[in-house]
């Protein structure tokens, strides 16, 4: 890759690490719901004119139906249940379950496209279960069953939305997609929105929310495309890779959570059990929009 690749994919792994420290933040002050709501609605708004430049913002409602299946399992119902998670569970831990997702594309890319499923990628299967093995029994705090479960279905909707922008949206500018995407996701929560504001706003929350934003979201959205203009759609899926290490360490040296040998033991086999069930993936192309999850 050349050097500003490489200044790329650094700048957008850590990027994309930072939304578990900055969930954690903010849902310790406001709801979830609210985090999202406000993460949504501002990232839609600093996007938009960049998806105006493009063919239009329209393209993105050509298929309403299957836009909002997309909002749903990508940005409204993950955005929610992360943030519900991060209320009882650490930073590092949301960040390295949610590391699950190539795992699970992988699984999903067998059962619907009949992929092969090679040893290597079985290898890699069992590697990634394994992980969460050490982290859900034999970290020295027990996860509750629900956190784990909300994550899970994190990474499932994660896995599930490229597969949709893939089979059902791709006709659609990638800028177009992701904007109409959290229009549609603040407009899901706003109903929630007047119930469950905070009785006090804190600043430490509603910089993480707006960090969630425009860094996380507006900001990482156009590194993405710029480097996926770089290196292809396929090698940018390596990002994925970096992002729980990213997720961890902020954890353990900002927050002070604390870094147990199940959770380190987790993260390395997660991490070696994503690169193998994926090793194939890599090679075919993707969308842009689907590079990465918005996390």
């Amino acid at each position: 890759m050349s050097r500003k690749a490489w200044l790329l994919f650094l700048a957008l792994g850590v990027i994309w690490g930072v939304p578990y420290l900055l969930i954690r933040i903010a849902v310790a002050d406001y709801h979830p719901v609210i985090v999202a709501f406000g993460r949504a609605a501002i990232g839609a708004l600093v996007l938009l004119p960049f998806a105006l430049r493009g063919k239009g913002i329209m393209s993105g409602f050509r298929r309403p139906g299957w836009l909002i299946l997309y909002t749903l399992v990508e940005i409204s119902g993950p955005w929610f249940l992360i943030g519900f998670a991060e209320t009882r569970v650490t930073s590092s831990l949301a960040g390295l379950i949610i590391a699950l997702t190539p795992i699970i594309a992988a699984v999903l890319g067998v059962v619907l496209s009949q992929e092969r499923l090679g040893i290597g990628r079985l290898a890699g299967l069992g590697l990634g279960l394994a992980g969460v093995v050490a982290l859900l029994g034999f970290d020295e705090q027990p996860v509750e069953l629900w956190p784990a479960l909300a994550l899970g279905l994190s990474a499932l909707g994660y896995a599930i939305g490229p597969i949709i922008v893939v089979r059902k949206l791709a006709e659609a500018e990638a800028s177009a997609v992701v904007v109409v995407s959290l229009i549609v996701a603040a407009i899901l929560y706003l109903p929630f929105v007047p119930a469950l504001w905070p009785a006090r706003i804190t600043l430490d929350a509603s910089l993480a929310v707006v960090a969630l934003a425009v860094v996380c979201t507006a900001l990482a959205f156009q590194l993405l495309f710029a480097l996926i203009a770089e290196v292809g759609a396929a090698r940018a899926t390596v990002i994925a890779y970096l992002n729980p290490a990213v997720a961890v360490l902020l954890g353990v040296l900002v927050l002070g959570e604390p870094l147990s040998a199940a959770l380190l033991v987790g993260f390395l086999l997660i991490l070696a059990g994503s690169y193998f069930a994926t090793a194939r993936q890599q090679r075919t192309s993707a969308p842009a929009v689907a590079a990465e999850p918005f996390s």
